[in-house]
């Protein structure tokens, strides 16, 4: 990394980028959490490779490029990988300036049956709104196929958003539900030893954003913040399917919650924490629902 101000400068640009690099990465991936992995590797590539920054034109791009390819790795390991074509007339197309919020609104898991080349048009313009100069720049395509596979595109996510959902996120099971209850009544009560109680002995914690810890010890001092708070409601829910704790902001609404906090258990013991309380742009297009 550049040092001094190149390395300030870098830093920052990393932070202000992080909310729009995660509305590409998880339409990309299907899914806000996976999608904030993606970032995450994303970001530790771009400052691996931050010396670069001060000789480029266009950072932005530069950086969704990085994005863009974490995502396609990410697809790779996961193997659902989909082909495409672009062989349409791309003349037939007009392509708007700006993002377009219906398009944007559409549930992430319909992005995923899109041809990975659609799918990354789409987003790059309609979701995030840049240029189709832009889209091809950071795809890695020319500018005819972007064009033509942002019209196929958006024809196929027109006729998915009528579609009904015939994926639907698989429950956690009687035990697990069981487990994240008793979690999230720890804190609803304010019983935060029984929740200590709960942890693994190499519990991880990620504070989305923020910071990372392991071990009992320092996810106990993570827990005394909440303990000292009283601004936070909680109930038990699924986020994309997985055990997750809803967080309600009491001034705001009791209704929608402000943030997340997806558990994962191992032989009844919380194995792992993942808390988007500083990463709220995650709520963009998640699948919530309270249990």
């Amino acid at each position: 990394m550049a040092a001094g101000a190149d390395a300030h400068d870098v830093e920052q640009l990393l932070g202000a980028m992080r909310p729009a690099l995660h509305r590409y990465c998880a339409r990309m991936v299907g899914s806000a959490i996976d999608g904030e992995d993606v970032v995450q590797d994303a970001l530790m590539k771009a400052y691996a490779a931050a010396g670069a920054v001060a000789g480029l034109d266009n950072p932005r791009a530069w950086l969704f490029r990085i994005a863009h390819n974490a995502a396609l790795d990410f697809l790779r390991r996961r193997a659902r990988e989909l082909p495409f074509e672009a062989d349409a007339d791309p003349d037939t197309i007009a392509a708007p300036d700006m993002p377009d919020p219906e398009i944007a609104a559409i549930c992430l898991g319909r992005f995923m049956k899109l041809p990975t080349l659609q799918r990354s048009a789409v987003i790059l313009k309609d979701v995030l709104g840049h240029s189709l100069e832009e889209a091809a720049a950071i795809v890695g395509s020319g500018h005819a196929a972007v064009k033509s596979a942002l019209q196929r595109g958006r024809e196929r996510l027109a006729v998915l958003a009528q579609e009904d959902d015939d994926n639907p996120a698989p429950d956690i099971g009687d035990a697990a539900r069981a487990r994240l209850r008793a979690f999230v009544d720890g804190f609803r009560l304010g019983d935060f030893d029984a929740v200590r109680a709960m942890l693994a002995d190499d519990v991880r914690l990620d504070l989305v954003a923020r910071l990372q810890r392991r071990g009992k010890h320092e996810v106990g001092e993570y827990l005394g913040r909440y303990a000292a708070c009283t601004q936070w409601a909680f109930a038990p829910g699924l986020a994309e399917g997985r055990a997750a704790m809803l967080v309600f902001d009491r001034a705001v609404s009791l209704e929608s919650p402000a943030y997340f906090v997806v558990l994962a258990f191992d032989d009844g013991r919380v194995a792992a924490i993942r808390d988007f309380l500083f990463a709220r742009y995650a709520m963009d297009g998640i699948e919530l629902r309270v249990i």
